[in-house]
């Protein structure tokens, strides 16, 4: 199967439409086998996929380590990673805080957004990995660790992470740079610090959501950026679980979804679906990178991708207020 391709920024790189996100192989929502965590990028690969991403801290070096191991004998892909993270041993298991990874490596994440904890974070992921290459380096979770910090702190992290993104650019060890985290406002407070070329954004630009349409977009397109978006079943709520956020959907979630559903039902089209079409329609969007838990669940949503979907779907979903009015739309 050949999927179109985006190119990411201003640079000369280009992704693949839709890619894969490599939470689910570090044990993000249920544990991942190693060899069922590769079985999926194989999957993926031989389906056509180019893009994927992974991070440190998906279950504690697990992702890159088999994601790694996936990619090193394939070729023309492009792979993405995260920095703002050290790993550090942990010894006796037993001691280790819950970070909510189900059966993660024996390494404590330790956020350090200094220019030198970013220079040894890239090379670490480098070594789990097994590759010489990454393409794109985002800073990672800054809006978790700074949320209550003031804009000061995430000013001098941010500040000192780009240094050492930039230069790695600089020199050509990686094409892209950019930040991944939950939120828009962090991206937007972001924006003046620096040249970037991607920010991924997980679960606030889907079908239940699109308040980056008037808070984000915009700035980015001045600023050349563009947007892989993670997430876009906000965690599974718009494909038939009852998890968003990570967490229980709370009733008025779960409201909204009933309404989204309830349309797509009318057009007799899956949910999960018309979510993952939704996000492609944007010209600012490079990629979406959802994340499955098996093989099979990949193959599903490379049907939901493949699907054709009525242009009445998306004017019911405007017309019933479910969708903001000026958001681009598939067609």
């Amino acid at each position: 199967m050949a999927f179109n391709t985006r190119q990411v920024g201003r640079t000369n790189l280009k992704v693949t439409e839709l890619g894969l996100g490599g939470a689910t192989l570090g044990g993000n929502m249920e544990k991942v086998a190693d060899d069922a965590g590769r079985r999926i990028v194989d999957t993926a690969y031989d389906a056509g996929i180019r893009y994927f991403d992974t991070a440190p801290y998906y279950g504690h070096g697990r992702s890159e380590h088999v994601m790694g191991d996936a990619l090193r004998s394939r070729k023309d892909y492009v792979l993405s990673t995260k920095v703002g993270r050290l790993l550090k041993p942990v010894p006796d298991l037993s001691k280790m805080p819950d970070f909510g990874w189900q059966n993660p490596f024996p390494f404590e994440p330790v956020f350090d957004y200094s220019y030198d904890a970013i220079m040894r974070t890239y090379e670490d992921s480098l070594q789990r990995l097994g590759l010489a290459h990454i393409d794109i380096l985002f800073i990672h979770d800054v809006d978790v660790y700074l949320a209550d910090s003031g804009p000061a702190e995430f000013e001098k992290a941010v500040s000192g992470a780009y240094r050492a993104l930039d230069e790695l650019r600089r020199n050509g060890d990686v094409t892209a740079i950019g930040m991944g985290v939950n939120e828009a406002k962090p991206i937007a407070d972001a924006l003046p610090l620096g040249t970037w070329d991607v920010f991924l954004l997980a679960g606030r630009y889907t079908l239940l959501e699109q308040a980056p349409l008037q808070t984000l977009f915009p700035d980015l397109e001045k600023h050349g950026a563009s947007i892989v978006i993670g997430g876009p079943f906000n965690s599974g709520v718009l494909a038939g679980r009852e998890t968003w956020n990570y967490a229980k959907a709370p009733p008025d979630v779960m409201e909204r979804v009933a309404g989204l559903k309830r349309v797509a039902d009318a057009h007799k089209v899956p949910l999960a679906a018309a979510a993952l079409q939704f996000v492609l329609a944007h010209p600012l969007i490079c990629s979406v990178i959802p994340g499955p838990r098996s093989a099979d669940e990949f193959k599903q949503i490379l049907e939901w991708h493949g699907m054709s979907l009525p242009a009445a779907l998306w004017n019911d979903l405007k017309s019933e207020g479910l969708v903001e009015a000026d958001a681009p739309i598939p067609g």
